[in-house]
C-alpha cells in the first residue's frame, strides 16, 4: 500500500487503513498498538505506512461500522462462496460480507464505489483499475506499475 501512495499520491488518490479482527482474530491488539505492530511485527522491518490508519471496526455483521455498510451495499460481488465461517467472528453472515482481511475498495473523487478486490492477483487487478479510474492523469504510472508488479509477483 505504501507503494501505490508512492505511485499515485500525488494524482488525487489515498490509502485509508482500517484495523478489524473479524477474521480468525489476527489482529487481537488494542487501536494504540496497531502501529507499533505494523513497525515491528506484520510487516515489520520498521514498516511505517504513509497513508492514515484508523481505530479498529467491524466491517460485518450487525455491529458493522456504517462505511462499510454503504461499501458492501454499493457494489456486487461475483464471488458465491463465503469462505470457512469457523473462522469468521460475526453474524449474520451475508453474501456481500467482506471475506478477509486486506479487502481492498476503489472510490471515486466524488465518494462513489467504484470496485472492490480480494483473493488473487489483487495487486494487478487493483492497479489496473486504478489506473483506468485515473484515466488521463496517469499515463507516466504504467512504468512504475509494471516495476511494482514483477517485484510484487516476485516475493
Amino acid at each position: 500500500l505504501n507503494a501505490l501512495m508512492e505511485m499515485f499520491g500525488d494524482l488525487n488518490f489515498t490509502v485509508l487503513g482500517f484495523a478489524c479482527n473479524q477474521f480468525g482474530l489476527q489482529s487481537p491488539e488494542v487501536n494504540h498498538e496497531t502501529l507499533n505492530i505494523l513497525k515491528h511485527v506484520r510487516p515489520g522491518g520498521g514498516f511505517v505506512p504513509k497513508f492514515p490508519v484508523f481505530a479498529k471496526v467491524e466491517v460485518n455483521g450487525l455491529n458493522e461500522d456504517p462505511l462499510f455498510t454503504f461499501l458492501k451495499e454499493s457494489l456486487s460481488f461475483v464471488n458465491p462462496v463465503i469462505g470457512d465461517i469457523k473462522k469468521f467472528y460475526w453474524s449474520p453472515i451475508k453474501v456481500n460480507d467482506i471475506r478477509w482481511n486486506f479487502e481492498k475498495f476503489l472510490i471515486t473523487a466524488d465518494g462513489l464505489p467504484f470496485k472492490s478486490t480480494y483473493g488473487t492477483n489483487v495487486v494487478t487487478d487493483f492497479i489496473v483499475k486504478l489506473i483506468s479510474l485515473l484515466g488521463s492523469k496517469c499515463p507516466a504510472k504504467q512504468q512504475s506499475f509494471t516495476v511494482l508488479n514483477k517485484n510484487v509477483m516476485s516475493h
